[in-house]
């Protein structure tokens, strides 16, 4: 066997939380604001987000939504985020993560699914969230509801067990089908921002602008347990926005820009970049996509720095692997993290293959989940029976350890850094009046990554691209939309989904 360790030393485990460990990071900095609202500029020290999560988590105990109870959170990055996260963990529950763009069809499913009993979001996603609640009780945040929230302190960490107990519920599409929840325990979260810390040599003071959606796996462990935890701070932005975005990093004197590849190409091209004092800027650290190396060069020339980039998923609370910043390898996603190994695996053998050849990457650490919620034929597909989780991605290894990625296996589609899982697009346009049949594919794009297209057998009365576009609007997220239509008379069967989309893409090409 072909195994590829770290070369970085190991961190030790920790008996630890994820909230004590984000509070071992606070305790000794109280005064310091370690949260601000990047639109209003209001900000909240590290005593005052202690506090508030002790309370908060007395509060959900009162009302009956303390430990052993799921409570769901839709809503942009804003510094109560950050509260509502801790407080239900800190109380011993469980905290599912829903995308606010949700539409309410989302909404509905990820709440009974996880069995979520409450669901905390903003006045602006009202309607959509009470829509999709359907009976489940919706609490605004900054109304007399959510106050009523803060109860009693709970002075210490409710006991759970580190390992077994299931403390974030994250959804994902993992390597096909449609989303799932993805159970992280306490202890893979733990391990993965102190993975993160020591590999990407995290400092204290560091000051983020975080556009990273604290729902997505990405902001919620490099960008809000990391910085909370390293003894960085945060200023949150609901959603990306160019200007805002590098006015904090040159107002905070940021050290370090975490990023999509699409805001990478807007760092390389957009003029409004140098309107700004980045000079501060060392590093910009890309993930949830692959970068080229072209892109990647381009924004460090342009802002004088370092690019680099990892590798991670969901199940992996997130990542696996970082480029560190003395040894970059443009268009590598890094080395594996401490305590980490991984292995290249033949596709169709099962065979491990040498340093430099292609197959699919295989991942064993700690930061390995515990599994897909209700769903134990995906978790045996996903992970072996002695813990090797079968990521779905194509790469291979160089001979210093370097992970390239170069293909899927995965039928994920990645819009902005975004998975766009086919399979759950196919099932809504099937289940349109007028469609018999569809395949949706990612089409290479340069600002987005892919874009989803579709392909459908139309029936009688068929519906017109429009109508189609419209259908889907009401029923998934804004990056889940298809950006083509086309009308194909049949959808081939008797190819994998691999061979299908690309079939169906060199048609588009020909």
């Amino acid at each position: 066997m072909t195994i590829f360790t770290s070369p970085f030393a190991d961190v030790a485990a920790s008996d630890l939380t994820i909230t004590q460990r984000i509070f071992q990071g606070l305790e000794n900095r109280p005064d310091e604001v370690v949260l601000t609202d990047g639109p209003s500029g209001r900000t909240m020290t590290a005593a005052a987000f202690m506090d508030q999560v002790k309370r908060m988590a007395g509060g959900l105990a009162a009302a009956g939504f303390g430990a052993g109870h799921t409570v769901a959170i839709m809503a942009p990055n804003i510094p109560e985020y950050c509260v509502v996260f801790h407080a239900v963990a800190w109380g011993g529950g469980t905290i599912t993560t829903l995308n606010p763009t949700y539409t309410a069809h989302e909404v509905a499913h990820q709440l009974a699914d996880s069995d979520a009993e409450i669901l905390i979001t903003i006045p602006d996603f009202m309607d959509t969230a009470k829509e999709g609640a359907g009976d489940t009780p919706v609490v605004a945040i900054g109304t007399p509801d959510y106050a009523a929230l803060f109860g009693d302190e709970v002075s210490a960490q409710v006991p759970v067990d580190l390992d077994e107990f299931t403390v974030v519920l994250p959804y994902s599409s993992g390597t096909t089908g449609l989303p799932k929840g993805v159970m992280l325990s306490h202890r893979n979260l733990v391990i993965n921002v102190d993975q993160v810390i020591a590999a990407a040599q995290f400092q204290p003071g560091e000051v983020a602008a975080g556009f990273l959606p604290f729902f997505h796996i990405y902001g919620m462990t490099v960008l809000m347990n990391v910085h909370l935890a390293g003894g960085g701070a945060i200023v949150t932005l609901p959603r990306f926005d160019l200007p805002l975005f590098l006015q904090i990093c040159q107002d905070h004197k940021s050290r370090r820009m975490w990023i999509v590849p699409p805001v990478a190409l807007a760092l390389a091209k957009h003029p409004l970049v140098e309107n700004y004092d980045l000079s501060s800027i060392e590093q910009v650290f890309s993930g949830a996509a692959p970068l080229g190396a072209e892109l990647s060069e381009a924004v460090a020339q342009r802002l004088d720095c370092i690019s680099l980039q990892g590798y991670g998923m969901t199940e992996l609370a997130p990542v696996s692997h970082v480029t560190p910043g003395a040894a970059n390898r443009p268009g590598g996603a890094g080395l594996a993290v401490p305590n980490t190994a991984c292995r290249i695996v033949h596709i169709e053998t099962g065979a491990d293959l040498a340093a430099g050849e292609e197959g699919e990457l295989w991942i064993k650490g700690p930061q390995v989940m515990q599994g897909y919620l209700n769903n134990a034929k995906a978790t045996a597909e996903t992970i072996t029976s002695d813990g090797w989780l079968r990521t779905g991605d194509i790469g291979k290894i160089d001979s210093d350890g370097y992970l390239f990625i170069t293909d899927r296996l995965k039928e994920l589609i990645k819009y902005k850094g975004f998975q766009v899982a086919p399979a759950e697009l196919e099932a809504t346009l099937v289940a349109m009046e007028g469609i018999t049949d569809a395949a949706v594919i990612g089409l290479p794009d340069e600002d987005a990554g892919e874009l989803p297209i579709a392909f459908v057998v139309a029936g009688d009365p068929a519906p017109d691209e429009a109508a189609i576009k419209a259908h889907l609007d009401t029923q998934l997220a804004h990056y889940k939309q298809v950006h083509e239509v086309h009308f194909v008379d049949e959808i081939p069967k008797s190819a994998s989904g691999k061979i299908l989309r690309r079939f169906l893409r060199d048609g588009l090409n020909a």
